[in-house]
C-alpha cells in the first residue's frame, strides 16, 4: 500500500472504526465530485463524498465554463442558479484572438467564479440525497475485487471505514486516492510557470496576453474592484515549492517583467500553475474510477481543466449509476475510460501547444502570426472553437453513420402536442431518450421504459434535426442511433447502451 502524501500514518488512530456501507465513494467534493455525486442521486445510488476541507471553498480558480458545459447545465435544470453570467464570445489559442461562436444556445465563455458553481452542484447533490462529509482524511484504499475500502479519520479524529461497491477518486491533480494506489501518470514535468495573484487596491491598466521583452503579464479587474494579475518570466525555472508562493514573489516578477509596482495591493489569493503535462494510463482500475484533475494534470488554459473535469463526471455518472443498479450491459463502464481517455488526450495535447504559444520565449515569436492568419479561416477558427468549447466531441459508439452518430444532441426547439420544449428539457429525468421527428419513432421494447423515455415531436424547418426521422440518445446527450422509421439497428444499440429488457 502506497502512503499518502498528505498525512503522517504515524498518526493514524488505530482503535475501531465506525463503519459507513454506501454504494458508490466519490472523494474529493470539488466541482467534479458534486456534479458526480449528483448525477449518480438522481438515478437513486447512494452516494457517499469525502472531503479533506472542513467546509466550501472560498476560491475561485477556475471561473470560465464553455458552451458544451453550459449545455449540461441546462440538461440538469441548474442554469438559473447561475445566474446572469457574463459571456465573452471571444477566446483564445494561445493568446492568439479566437471567435468562440459556434451554432448553440451558449456561445463563447460564461464567468462563473469557482464558489459560484460549487454552491450550485452542492445545492443540488444534497436536494437529491447525496451524503457530504466534509473535514475527513483519507489514509487507504483497497479494491478488494467484489467491494472497495477506504479508511479516513473524521474532523474529530475518529476512525472511519467506508466500503461501497466502487469509488470514484475526485480530488484534484495532487489526488491522494492517485498516490495510494500507484495508479501510472506518465507525462511530461513542469518546464515553465505562471504565478497568479487575485489583489485588492491596484490602479493598473487591464492587459490580455501582453508579451513584454521579458515576460508575459495578464492583468483584469472584475466588477468587485479586485485585479487577477498573472506573470510569466520568459526563460525562468520553475521553482520547488511546498505551498503557494508569496505575495513579494509574484510583485517582484511582476516588476521585472512590466515596471509596474504592485506592492501596494492587498491581495486576496496568490497560487501558481505550471505546465506539467499528464495523463492516467487507464481511467479505471478495477473498481476504482478516476475524474478531473485526478485523471489528467494540465496547464489550465482558457478554462478547459475543470469543464474537461465536469464533463468527465457526466460521462460517467449515468454508466456507474447502471453498473450498480445491475441494469448495466457487458463493458459499459469501460466506455468511460475509453471515451474519455482520448479526450482528454486530445485536450492536454492543445493545452501543451498553447503553453508554447503563450509562455515561450523570443523562439515562439514567428509562430504566432502565422497562427494568427490560419485562424482567419472560418474552418481553422470553427475547428479550434469546436475543440475548446467542447461542442465538437464526437464518440465512437459503433461503426460509421449520419452526421449525427456520436455527437451531442444539437440543442433544439421541440413541439410536443400543446407544450414546447427543448431538448434539454428531454435529458432532466437523467435517463435515455428515443425521439421521433414528425411522427412516432420506432418500436422499443417496452421493458425498457424505466431506462429510455420516447417522445414524438415536431421541430422547426432550418433546425438541426430537421432531417432526423429519430434518434436515441443516451442521458448524457449523445446520440448513439439515428435511423428511419424502419429502426434498422435500433434494438443493437439499445442493448448496447441499456442493456436488455
Amino acid at each position: 500500500m502506497a502512503t499518502d502524501p498528505h498525512q503522517d500514518h504515524r498518526l493514524e488512530p488505530t482503535g475501531p472504526a465506525r463503519t459507513v456501507d454506501t454504494q458508490v465513494i466519490v472523494v474529493g467534493a470539488g466541482p467534479v465530485g458534486l456534479l458526480l455525486a449528483g448525477e449518480l442521486a438522481l438515478r437513486g445510488i447512494q452516494v457517499t463524498l469525502v472531503e479533506r476541507r472542513h467546509g466550501p471553498t472560498t476560491e475561485s480558480r477556475a471561473s470560465t465554463l464553455h458552451a458544451r458545459t453550459m449545455e449540461v447545465l441546462d440538461s440538469r435544470g441548474l442554469l438559473a442558479d447561475l445566474g446572469t453570467p457574463p459571456c465573452e464570445p471571444r477566446g483564445h489559442f494561445g493568446g492568439i484572438p479566437l471567435d468562440l461562436t459556434l451554432p448553440g444556445p451558449y456561445p463563447g465563455q460564461w464567468k462563473v467564479p469557482q464558489t459560484k458553481t460549487e454552491s450550485v452542484l452542492e445545492e443540488w447533490a444534497l436536494g437529491l440525497g447525496a451524503d457530504l462529509r466534509c473535514g475527513h482524511t483519507l489514509h487507504t484504499v483497497d479494491d478488494h475485487g467484489s467491494h472497495v475500502e477506504a479508511a479516513a479519520t473524521d474532523r474529530h479524529g475518529t476512525r472511519v471505514l467506508l466500503r461501497a461497491p466502487y469509488l470514484v477518486a475526485c480530488d484534484g491533480q495532487d489526488s491522494t486516492v492517485r498516490a495510494l494506489t500507484g495508479a501510472d501518470f506518465p507525462g511530461t514535468p513542469a518546464a515553465r510557470e505562471l504565478l497568479r495573484a487575485d489583489v485588492e487596491g491596484l490602479d493598473i491598466p487591464n492587459r490580455r496576453f501582453q508579451r513584454l521583452p521579458a515576460g508575459l503579464a495578464i492583468a483584469a479587474r472584475n466588477p468587485a474592484g479586485v485585479t487577477r494579475v498573472m506573470v510569466h518570466e520568459f526563460g525562468a525555472a520553475v521553482r520547488q515549492r511546498t505551498g503557494d508562493p508569496h505575495y513579494d514573489e509574484v510583485a517582484a516578477a511582476w516588476k521585472r517583467v512590466t515596471g509596474e509596482d504592485i506592492t501596494g495591493g492587498t491581495p486576496v489569493w496568490v497560487n501558481r500553475f505550471d505546465d506539467e503535462n499528464r495523463c492516467l494510463t487507464r481511467y479505471r482500475h478495477g473498481r476504482i474510477l478516476f475524474a478531473g484533475d485526478a485523471a489528467h494534470r494540465q496547464m489550465p488554459i482558457g478554462g478547459q481543466a475543470l469543464n474537461l473535469g465536469l464533463q468527465d463526471a457526466y460521462n460517467l455518472g449515468w454508466k456507474l449509476a447502471a453498473a450498480v443498479d445491475g441494469t448495466a450491459p457487458a463493458g459499459l463502464l469501460d466506455t468511460y475510460d475509453t471515451e474519455r481517455a482520448a479526450v482528454g488526450a486530445a485536450v492536454l495535447g492543445n493545452i501543451r501547444a498553447q503553453a508554447l504559444l503563450l509562455l515561450g520565449g523570443p523562439e515562439v515569436e514567428p509562430l504566432r502570426p502565422v497562427l494568427a492568419e490560419l485562424i482567419a479561416h472560418e474552418d481553422v477558427r470553427a475547428h479550434l472553437a469546436g475543440m475548446i468549447s467542447g461542442l465538437a466531441i464526437r464518440y465512437d459508439v459503433g461503426g460509421p453513420g449520419p452526421p449525427l452518430l456520436g455527437a451531442r444532441l444539437p440543442h433544439t426547439v421541440l413541439r410536443t402536442g400543446a407544450l414546447v420544449c427543448t431538448t434539454a428539457d428531454l435529458l432532466r429525468c437523467g435517463r435515455g431518450l428515443l425521439l421521433g421527428v414528425g411522427g412516432p419513432p420506432p418500436h422499443l421494447d417496452a421493458a425498457l421504459a424505466d431506462r429510455v423515455d420516447t417522445v414524438t415531436a415536431q421541430t422547426a424547418a432550418g433546425s438541426p434535426l430537421e432531417d432526423a426521422r429519430a434518434v436515441l440518445v443516451r442521458p448524457d446527450g449523445h446520440v448513439v442511433w439515428a435511423g428511419t422509421g424502419d429502426g434498422d439497428g435500433l434494438d443493437q444499440a439499445a442493448a448496447r447502451w441499456f442493456g436488455s429488457p
